[in-house]
């Protein structure tokens, strides 16, 4: 009746004569920040988390420890707490903090120039009860933002329902280094190489984004993490935007 009716043009608008709707424009990627953290002892290897598989964005997946920036990640009090500042711009400084931040929050790991003792602090942070840059100060540490390396930068097509400019940083693991997982977002932290990973995901045994595999690929291609860093160096970094098109009904 008229309740059906009212339904169905709240879907299905009718415009005047001439007149189409316009479509509505993707929204503004957010910044984000992801670490993918290396080590060649026992083995070639890079760190990675599975996602929980009741979040709204990339449920279950096998990714890199990450996430968005934060207004926090911009505090200009920073600077007295980071070792490589000035040789950074904007918004390089955040981003790097964004992607420590996320690496601590999701698996309790500090890069500083000391351990956090806290054991609470991971889950303080993630939950927004405490700040990262408080977490540091009590541990009298420094973070060294020169030693990650800018390895590339993937921004999510239009048509993405949660657009990210995610930008991908190298670092190397601290020795006996022990990954503890918030039980929050990440679930599981693995120490894979990134061939094995990529055989997992073709296998079927571990879900993977796009982004994901391709570095994946790019890092396997190096063969060690020294490789690595110089092929982070000799890179010229560009956005990689990809697009979604069908083909044969398929996505």
């Amino acid at each position: 009746g008229k309740r059906f009716a009212t339904l169905a043009l709240r879907l299905h608008p009718v415009y005047p004569r001439g007149v189409t709707a316009s479509p509505a424009a993707p929204p503004e990627p957010a910044l984000a920040a992801t670490i993918m953290l290396l080590r060649d002892q026992p083995a070639y290897e890079v760190l990675m988390i599975r996602r929980h598989h009741g979040l709204a964005f990339a449920a279950g997946a096998l990714v890199f420890p990450g996430g968005r920036i934060h207004a926090d990640d911009a505090d200009p009090a920073w600077r007295d707490h980071a070792d490589g500042w000035e040789g950074l711009d904007e918004p390089d400084r955040p981003l790097r903090i964004a992607a420590l931040r996320e690496l601590y929050e999701e698996t309790g790991v500090l890069l500083a120039d000391r351990l956090a003792t806290d054991e609470a602090g991971p889950k303080a942070v993630a939950d927004g009860e405490r700040s990262f840059l408080d977490v540091v100060q009590a541990a009298g540490a420094r973070l060294d933002l020169g030693t990650l390396a800018l390895f590339g930068r993937w921004v999510a097509p239009p048509e993405a329902a949660r657009r990210f400019d995610t930008w991908f940083y190298l670092a190397r693991a601290p020795r006996d280094c022990t990954p503890v997982c918030d039980g929050g977002e990440a679930v599981e932290a693995e120490w894979l190489s990134p061939s094995e990973a990529l055989a997992l995901g073709q296998q079927g045994r571990r879900q993977l984004m796009f982004p994901t595999r391709m570095n994946l690929r790019r890092l396997a291609a190096c063969g060690g993490p020294e490789a690595a860093f110089a092929n982070a160096a000799a890179t010229p970094v560009a956005p990689i935007r990809p697009r979604v098109y069908w083909q044969d009904g398929v996505k």
